[in-house]
């Protein structure tokens, strides 16, 4: 598969697991701009990306942005698009996201109201702030068709979000709230790439599989970084052909 070559990218939720992983492999593949979001830059749980970015300056670039907030991500826009050339914004990965461990039976209004307003709120909002960007990116390409290097929006995912699945699946903690979220989620990515095939602006949802975060625990099957590599191999191999699809991290098609 090809490698991800993209100048700029947002990743939010950076600071931990899977963003963090995805700040480093970003850096590995010389990616020229990094904007590493999280909701407080400055708290304990961000230590390992302040490093980061002390270790790379000029290209690691922390933005504060907590996603379930509409003037936080306002304001993270403003703040990179003053950092932005010409050439715009190549890629946002909305990884941030919140799992309430409730059931059906157990879940309250306000575990949902977390759950969408971090899951799929903030994703929208994000795609909506920064869409001039994305846009500029485009643009500035030259170049026919959608990849991940010319300008996209990537989806984190899960497969406990797909309808087909989740009645066969055996539930290793409370999903509840995170399940129906990421199916909004899902339809969000349907209708971004509906709305943006125009601006050749690519979208799709992985599945970055069972890994072991704070948000999936020990027993998950596997670890970081084979999760994010698998994912940077399919965002460098993506196409038209993709747009608007569910994949997981080895490049298989998710069923919805």
């Amino acid at each position: 598969m090809a490698s991800l070559k993209a100048s700029s990218v947002l990743v939010t939720g950076a600071n931990r697991g899977l963003g963090l992983e995805m700040v480093k492999q970003l850096l590995e593949a010389r990616c020229s701009h990094i904007f590493a979001a999280c909701r407080d830059p400055d708290g304990t749980k961000s230590e390992s990306l302040r490093d980061l970015a002390k270790k790379n300056p000029g290209v690691v670039t922390i933005v504060k942005l907590d996603v379930a907030d509409p003037c936080s991500i306002k304001e993270s826009a403003k703040k990179v698009g003053s950092l932005l050339g010409k050439n715009g914004l190549n890629l946002i990965i909305n990884n941030a996201a919140v799992l309430p461990s409730k059931s059906m039976w157990t879940t309250n209004v306000e575990d949902m109201h977390q759950a969408f307003n971090t899951n799929v709120l903030g994703p929208l909002f994000v795609i909506r702030e920064y869409l001039p960007y994305l846009r500029a990116a485009a643009k500035a390409s030259g170049k026919p068709g959608m990849s991940c290097d010319k300008a996209a929006v990537i989806n984190i995912s899960t497969d406990s979000s797909s309808l087909s699945l989740t009645p066969s699946q055996p539930e290793p903690f409370p999903l509840f709230p995170y399940s129906v979220s990421k199916a909004g989620l899902n339809m969000l990515t349907v209708y971004t790439a509906r709305d943006l095939k125009a601006d050749e602006i690519l979208c799709i949802s992985i599945h970055p599989g069972y890994v072991k975060t704070d948000m999936g625990g020990d027993e998950a099957h596997i670890d970081t970084r084979t999760s994010v590599e698998g994912m940077m191999r399919v965002f460098g191999s993506l196409t038209e052909k993709q747009h608007g699809g569910f994949m997981d991290y080895t490049g298989e098609t998710m069923p919805w």
